[in-house]
């Protein structure tokens, strides 16, 4: 059966679609079958992101390893019994159409609270949560004293990973595995990052995830979207020598893909 990754946080802003784009394009260019669903119903910009991706193979003449990409599919409201959720039932059905076929599921979802990203939880083998190097972010793992350094206990987004790890238990379902990446990182040493990096590792040890890298901000990731592109298709694309920055961000994805210790996958990139 397919492994679940769900990539989570109830903050928008944080690269959660870039991040997930990058993790199934790894994993499909690892030669792993990978399909990609979009809860964020609305705005869909990972669904965006693999139409550019298709769009611009097919003018370009090229064919570069890629996730396949799938809605969720419609619910006849007849069928569903009182109480019954429909978005429930969309999302089950696509994981239930999809596992069998796949070595991985990547659900990317919103930055909000919703019903769809509460039940994705509950379903996720591996749970990545991209964070933004900020005490605003943070704030939806735990709350925090004003010096930054004693943690108060945990906020919403904690306790509905908790939540979600109860339903799985009860289930009898395997731990969740959370990683929270600490994304869209600044370049200079601050006394604000050092703050956020002990109350990480402080707060990790106390609610049970484990501490990654992510990306430090770049352009790059504001130029590859209209063409559906990641960092491991620049060479592809026509690209003959990497600059500085270029070759540092494709290393933060390799750093990236080890540490989500997903299953059978060796990163040889």
């Amino acid at each position: 059966m397919a492994h679940i990754i769900v990539v989570g946080n109830e903050k928008g802003g944080a690269g959660k679609s870039t991040v997930s784009m990058h993790i199934a394009t790894a994993l499909a260019r690892l030669g792993h079958k990978t399909s990609v669903l979009d809860l964020d119903l609305r705005q869909k910009t990972i669904g965006r992101y693999l139409e550019n991706r298709v769009d611009f193979c097919a003018k370009a003449g090229l064919d570069l390893p890629t996730p396949e990409y799938h809605e969720l599919p419609e619910i006849d409201k007849e069928t569903l019994k009182p109480g019954e959720n429909i978005y429930d039932h969309r999302l089950s059905a696509a994981v239930a159409t999809l596992e069998p076929d796949n070595d991985f599921i990547l659900i990317d979802c919103p930055g909000s609270h919703t019903r769809l990203s509460q039940v994705a939880h509950s379903l996720a083998d591996t749970l990545v949560t991209p964070l933004n190097d900020s005490f605003i972010d943070f704030d939806l793992l735990a709350h925090i004293d004003a010096e930054g350094e004693k943690i108060k206990g945990p906020s919403v987004y904690s306790e509905m990973v908790w939540s979600a790890r109860q339903l799985r238990a009860q289930a009898g379902l395997k731990p969740i595995d959370w990683i929270v990446m600490r994304n869209r990182l600044g370049a200079q040493r601050m006394v604000n990052k050092e703050k956020m990096e002990r109350a990480v590792d402080n707060l990790s040890a106390r609610i049970g995830f484990r501490v990654a890298p992510g990306f430090n901000e770049r352009v790059i990731f504001r130029e590859l979207f209209p063409r559906g592109l990641t960092l491991l298709d620049l060479k592809d694309v026509g690209v003959q020598k990497l600059n500085i920055s270029n070759i540092a961000a494709r290393q933060e994805l390799r750093e990236m893909m080890k540490s989500l210790k997903l299953p059978n996958v060796s990163v040889d990139f």
